[in-house]
Formats: structure tokens, C-alpha cells, sequence
């Protein structure tokens, strides 16, 4: 049973819903088992840093908040520092997603951000694998609508609630992006 660890932050609940939805895609998949971890408001993981490295797999989530990751999701990553100089997680699987107001709102910056701290850690990235949905007939409501390949990407208008928002097309790019990932982790848990 490969086991993956969402680490995530959500502000106003939409990056949350987008969790849901790639806990969900892990679900989807034989042997693999979700566990979410949502850092709180003060930047703390609910569980001791020091389980990360029993999972086989890790998704990291952060909205995009002023070209970057949240700052509780910044104080988590500075406080893997440990996990780092000890290389706990190397060669574990990784992967991102994020989600701001605005088509674009520089979501690649925290996908970015996503990346580089996985390095560090020495894990093994994974993309979503999605082609876009980029013709004229296509809107929120298909995969891939954002045009995300290195990690999920999700939209939420400022008007919108939690409820309301990601839509249907980032909710499946991120089902799908959530079993793309399990299905990596549990052929390397196979060895």
C-alpha cells in the first residue's frame, strides 16, 4: 500500500476543496491511501514534521497569494529544514497544486516554489500529464483549462465561495493530477 501525504494550506477554503478533490483522485487508485495534512492558520502541520517521511509520496498545496505560496505554507516548508540536512524524504515522489482569483494570478511562481523545495528534498517530481483544454469551445468546466503541466492549476474567482469554486474542469484536472501521482507512488512503493 503506497501511502501520500497532502500537505496543504487553504485561506478561505477553495484550495481545500481543490485537496479534496486530489484526495480523491488517490483514492481512485489500487493500493494507495490519501492522508491530509492542512497546515492551520498559524502555519503549523497538524502532525509532527516527523511523519513525512512514512509516506511514499507527498502533494504539496498552496493558493497563490501575492506571486507566491502562503506564508503558513513558507513556515512549514522552512520548518522541513530538518527533514532536509537529514534527507528524510529523498527519493520520495512529489508533487504541487495551487489556485488564485485570476486566470493566470502568477500560479506558476508557487508551482515553482512547489518544485524547488521538493528538490531540496531530493524527492521525485511529478506533472500532471494533462493536455489542455485550450480551443475555442472549452471553458472552466474542462481539464486542464488553465494549462497546467507542472502542477495542478485551479481558478476561484474573489467573488465566488468554496462552494462555488474551483469549478468542475480544475476539480477533475485535480482528480486526475491526484491519481497520476498515487499510480507513481505505488509502482516505486513496489519496488
Amino acid at each position: 500500500m503506497a501511502k501520500i501525504a497532502i500537505v496543504y494550506f487553504s485561506g478561505y477554503g477553495h484550495t481545500a476543496h481543490q485537496a479534496e478533490a486530489v484526495r480523491r483522485g488517490v483514492a481512485a487508485v489500487s493500493n494507495a491511501e490519501a492522508v491530509m495534512l492542512r497546515i492551520d492558520q498559524d502555519g503549523n502541520l497538524p502532525a509532527d514534521l516527523e511523519v513525512l517521511p512514512a509516506y511514499d509520496a507527498i502533494i504539496y498545496g498552496s493558493p497563490t497569494y501575492m506571486g507566491g505560496p502562503a506564508w503558513q505554507f513558507k513556515k512549514f516548508a522552512d520548518t522541513s529544514s530538518g527533514l532536509w540536512m537529514r534527507q528524510a524524504l529523498k527519493n520520495k515522489v512529489a508533487a504541487g497544486f495551487t489556485n488564485s482569483a485570476t486566470v493566470n494570478g502568477d500560479k506558476f511562481s508557487t508551482i515553482q516554489y512547489l518544485f524547488t523545495l521538493s528538490q531540496q528534498h531530493g524527492q521525485i517530481w511529478v506533472g500532471t500529464g494533462l493536455l489542455p483544454s485550450n480551443k475555442k469551445e472549452h471553458g472552466p468546466d474542462h481539464v486542464n483549462w488553465s494549462g497546467g503541466f507542472a502542477g495542478a492549476l485551479a481558478i476561484s474567482p474573489s467573488d465566488a465561495s468554496a462552494n462555488e469554486a474551483p469549478r468542475a474542469g480544475d476539480l477533475a484536472t485535480a482528480e486526475l493530477f491526484g491519481s497520476r501521482v498515487a499510480g507513481f507512488a505505488v509502482q516505486l512503493a513496489a519496488g
